[in-house]
């Protein structure tokens, strides 16, 4: 049917209703009067005289108060003040044009104020009588019976929804909240059950199917301790998202989403100085090495809302630089970008890039990453790492650019493997040729430091979704071993705010909470897959390189606190002079380019970096 049709016919019916309410409310008050007995012949064709005048003028008030906009499917308290309104506007009118017609003659002074009662309640009262048929007509329907953790707006929006559904796809039979002043109340008729720690019980009695997770702004802390309490009793559970995520602030049942593991790992929400932010990278020509990876190509989406004068993206993997450029077109049609499929080891081809697109500021993602593979590719670490990191840095520097930010790792940390050496003597690098700017002019060198990204390219998320995926087994190397962990979107944001903030030769170290156990990381995931039963956790033993432990600083390094609370600033006076330094990387490049081990090895060592010799 037309839903044109279908809402006049509504209103029609709506109408109908509230006129014939006109009569049956005059004439009950002239009953009532009388005691609910006979009424006087007198009173009576008094009262039949009179209807007609008090039908039209209380119907054409009642349509110019609107009382036929709202739908009594939806009756609430707006329309209950909106009736109220007419009805004593009405009474008021029909009690003057009486007085003046026939000084009320026959209209016992009460019964205006029966009448009015009367108009009141069979008015409101079967529009609230309908909603509540509608909202609870199902109640016996198979819709999955539902408890709701959390009380409070989130959950109140929730079992709204859930009472409007049509198809009564939820069936919310209570909720649990650990407010004290919630207990023993109820939302929308819905009784508050007792506290979380009750939910199994609760489970139990009343046969509980799903359970909802009502609580957006949970710490990953509560929620890793209320996933624990659902996970007791064996049932499925969903959430919904957190408060950040939620555009317009309105919470619906298709918002409900199975709980991920970022919700249990991530921290609260990071508050950034956006303004400052824009101001630092607003109309600037911003070059992103690595553009293509998991890093770099989240720095470029999150750089290109800031309104960039240009974006120069620059990988050396043709898909990856391919996939970042249609994403950037798509999603910022107006934006003025390039894209150089280059290796940031080609001096020639950096020299020639900088020299032609003068980039501002540079954000250096590209380097090789992967712990384990790298180990006996040393070589192939150092050229990308250490030499690669040189020659853009010194372009940088040579063509007058404003900012360079190194994005490294807290593996550089006392590294214990190849790739934490090599980011450790890419820092040594940029405070190196920061502390060489003369007057503190040119080109400011700053390194953001932070550990393990959720979902980057080569971690260890992807890999444990794999082998679940699979049917296992997850491979854990060590019960023990912890991680630090942060979103790529948060560490990103975080890059963007130290590289505004600095003003050279800062290693900026990111607040990245308390540290996870990876064993745990591998049981959550299990969990959330739903195929614990199925799936073993098998510990295979550390690495050559890997330490049970991450540190995001020195013991040497004193922590020093930034305008931003989740930013410090490490600070550390390097032991070799610049001229010291030259010759070290100098002989580290004539070891890489002739392979030799024991050189890059001794290069390494000159620095203070001391790793156990590998085989040829």
């Amino acid at each position: 049917m037309n839903p044109m049709i279908d809402r006049l016919r509504s209103r029609t019916a709506a109408f109908v209703h509230d006129l014939l309410m006109i009569p049956v409310s005059w004439l009950a008050a002239y009953w009532l009067r009388f005691n609910l007995d006979q009424i006087p012949p007198e009173f009576v064709t008094g009262a039949l005289q009179s209807l007609p005048w008090i039908i039209l003028i209380q119907g054409s008030i009642y349509w110019l108060f609107g009382l036929y906009r709202g739908v009594w499917r939806f009756a609430s308290l707006p329309d209950l003040i909106r009736i109220s309104k007419a009805v004593l506007t009405g009474t008021a009118v029909i009690v003057v044009m009486m007085f003046i017609v026939n000084r009320s003659a026959h209209i016992p002074r009460s019964v205006p104020v029966l009448y009015l009662g009367l108009q009141l309640l069979l008015l409101a009262g079967p529009r609230l009588i309908y909603r509540w048929l509608k909202d609870h007509r199902l109640k016996l329907a198979s819709g999955q019976r539902v408890l709701i953790v959390g009380a409070g707006h989130a959950g109140e929006m929730l079992v709204r929804d859930m009472l409007r559904d049509p198809r009564r796809a939820y069936d919310p039979l209570g909720f649990v909240d650990d407010k004290l002043r919630r207990q023993g109340s109820e939302v929308h008729g819905i009784p508050v059950l007792g506290t979380t720690a009750a939910i199994p019980e609760i489970v139990g009695r009343l046969g509980i199917e799903l359970l909802l997770l009502a609580i957006p702004s949970a710490t990953a802390s509560e929620m890793r301790r209320l996933v624990e309490i659902c996970e007791q009793t064996g049932l499925p559970f969903r959430t919904i998202p957190e408060l950040r995520r939620l555009v317009t602030g309105q919470i619906h049942l298709g918002q409900l989403r199975p709980v991920s593991i970022e919700d249990l790992l991530g921290r609260e929400p990071v508050q950034l100085d956006w303004d400052h932010i824009h101001a630092g990278l607003a109309g600037r020509i911003i070059l992103i090495t690595g553009a293509g990876g998991s890093i770099g190509s989240e720095l470029v989406r999150q750089l290109a809302a800031t309104r960039p004068a240009r974006l120069i993206l620059l990988d050396h993997g043709e898909f990856n630089l391919y996939r970042i450029e249609m994403e950037l077109g798509e999603s910022y049609p107006e934006l003025q970008f390039s894209r150089y499929l280059l290796d940031v080891t080609d001096t020639d081809a950096i020299a020639a890039l900088f020299r032609r697109e003068r980039p501002g500021i540079v954000f250096h993602a590209a380097a090789y990453k992967h712990v384990p593979l790298l180990e006996d590719q040393i070589r192939a670490a150092v050229r990308n790492n250490v030499i690669g990191t040189r020659i853009v840095a010194e372009a940088a520097a040579a063509s007058g650019c404003e900012r360079f930010v190194l994005i490294s790792t807290d593996k550089a940390v006392n590294p214990a493997n190849v790739m934490g050496a090599t980011k450790r003597v890419a820092e040594v690098i940029c405070q190196s040729l920061d502390g060489q700017r003369a007057d503190h002019a040119g080109c400011r060198f700053m390194t953001v430091r932070f550990g393990n990204v959720l979902g980057s390219a080569g971690s260890v998320v992807p890999l444990f979704q794999h082998q679940i995926e699979r049917g296992g087994p997850v491979t854990v190397t060590h019960p023990e071993i912890e991680r630090f962990f942060m979103t790529i979107p948060e560490a990103c944001q975080l890059i963007m705010q130290g590289a505004v903030i600095g003003s050279g030769g800062e290693i900026f170290v990111l607040d990245m909470g308390e540290p996870i156990k990876i064993r745990y990381l591998a049981e959550q995931m299990i969990r959330l897959s739903g195929r614990e039963l199925g799936i073993v956790i098998d510990y295979i033993g550390l690495r050559p390189g890997e330490k049970l432990f991450e540190e995001l600083f020195y013991a040497s390094e004193s922590l020093v606190t930034t305008r931003h609370p989740k930013i410090r600033v490490a600070r550390c006076e390097i032991a070799l002079s610049s001229a010291a330094l030259e010759q070290v990387l100098d002989a580290l490049r004539e070891s890489a380019a002739s392979d030799d081990q024991r050189g890059m090895l001794a290069a390494f060592a000159a620095l203070g970096i001391f790793l156990p010799e590998r085989s040829a």
